[in-house]
């Protein structure tokens, strides 16, 4: 037995080293793991290591440079397109509810409309406010036409001082080619030009009443017209909103009814303020507007009656004084045409 084993131990094969020494597997095997460590614990592009026992400590003193970056481009965009998204959909919300609120508000003045033209609706009347604005209405129109009248007029008496002016200078041309018949001519020539003179005065005098009766019709009386269309828009939507309520309050009286009334009675109570607030600035534009049109109609006829008189009576002086009292500036001649400029 003792031959065996000495014999086994003599076949044992003994390990060498790269410098020749004698070492244990064991102690190979821990070289092994020293080498794995040293190439797990060493620096590498992910991450920058802190070791405080040299390659071998401890993994609490490894920072990982991964961990330690911007925020991620991909996450703020994300946020910004559900931000863009999120407002999108508030503005459309928005516009889905004017557009309902209008289909809403449109179907009860239509139904408001067609049972007052049928007359099975009623309808709140001012008889003092309807009866001003009908004569406005009235009075418009008939300014209108005193509008149109004085522009043909205007018109024709251009039309006229424009051959006045021709025939004047005809004759002294054939003044100056015609010695039997030179004074005869002359004195023709003299008194178209002077009446071309003093057309051209009453002219100036025309076109101021003309533009100050159009500024009263097409500005300040239409300004006045667009305040009433409003005040009768909210007329109607008044009324609508006032018979809703009235129907509602006529119904059963559930939760449910109880809680549509109350939101009837709020709108009832906001086109009423409307209406009452338009109502008031219709009534005080009517009566700036009836002060200014007589004040300035007073004046306006009174300088047309004075220059029409003045130019049928020769009275070229009482013409000219006419013009001064109301301030009006004549155009000096050739100031309508166009410049070279604006011909090109």
């Amino acid at each position: 037995m003792a031959d065996s084993i000495m014999s086994k131990a003599a076949t044992m094969e003994i390990p060498i080293n790269s410098n020749g020494d004698s070492r244990t597997l064991g102690e190979d095997d821990g070289l092994e793991q020293d080498l794995q460590q040293v190439m797990v614990s060493g620096p590498n592009l992910n991450e920058t290591s802190i070791v405080s026992g040299g390659y071998g400590g401890a993994a609490e003193g490894i920072i990982p440079t991964s961990s330690i970056k911007a925020p991620s481009m991909h996450h703020s965009n994300s946020n910004a397109n559900m931000m863009a998204e999120e407002a999108t959909r508030g503005i459309a919300v928005e516009k889905f509810d004017t557009v309902k609120k209008w289909g809403i508000n449109t179907y009860k003045c239509t139904k408001q409309m067609f049972s007052e033209r049928f007359g099975r609706g009623s309808r709140t009347v001012d008889l003092e406010l309807e009866t001003q604005i009908d004569l406005l209405r009235d009075t418009k129109s008939k300014y209108e036409n005193v509008l149109q009248l004085a522009s043909s007029l205007t018109s024709h008496f251009y039309n006229m001082v424009q051959t006045q002016q021709a025939l004047g200078d005809i004759f002294a041309d054939l003044s100056q080619k015609s010695p039997e018949l030179q004074d005869e001519f002359g004195y023709n020539a003299e008194t178209q030009k002077l009446l071309c003179k003093n057309g051209e005065t009453l002219l100036g005098a025309i076109n101021f009443f003309v533009s100050s009766v159009n500024t009263l019709v097409n500005k300040t009386m239409e300004d006045t017209l667009m305040t009433i269309k409003m005040y009768e828009n909210a007329r109607l939507e008044f009324d609508a909103y006032r018979a809703d309520l009235e129907e509602l309050s006529a119904g059963p009286r559930d939760a449910g009814t109880m809680v549509r009334i109350e939101m009837a009675q709020q709108q009832y109570q906001v086109h009423r303020d409307k209406y009452e607030r338009l109502r008031s600035d219709v009534s005080i534009k009517l009566k700036f507007l009836e002060e200014n049109k007589v004040k300035v109609m007073h004046k306006q006829l009174l300088l047309f009656h004075n220059a029409i008189s003045a130019y049928f009576a020769g009275n070229q002086q009482q013409l000219e004084q006419t013009l001064r009292q109301f301030n009006v500036k004549l155009k000096p001649p050739g100031s309508d045409k166009p410049s070279w400029l604006e011909e090109q």
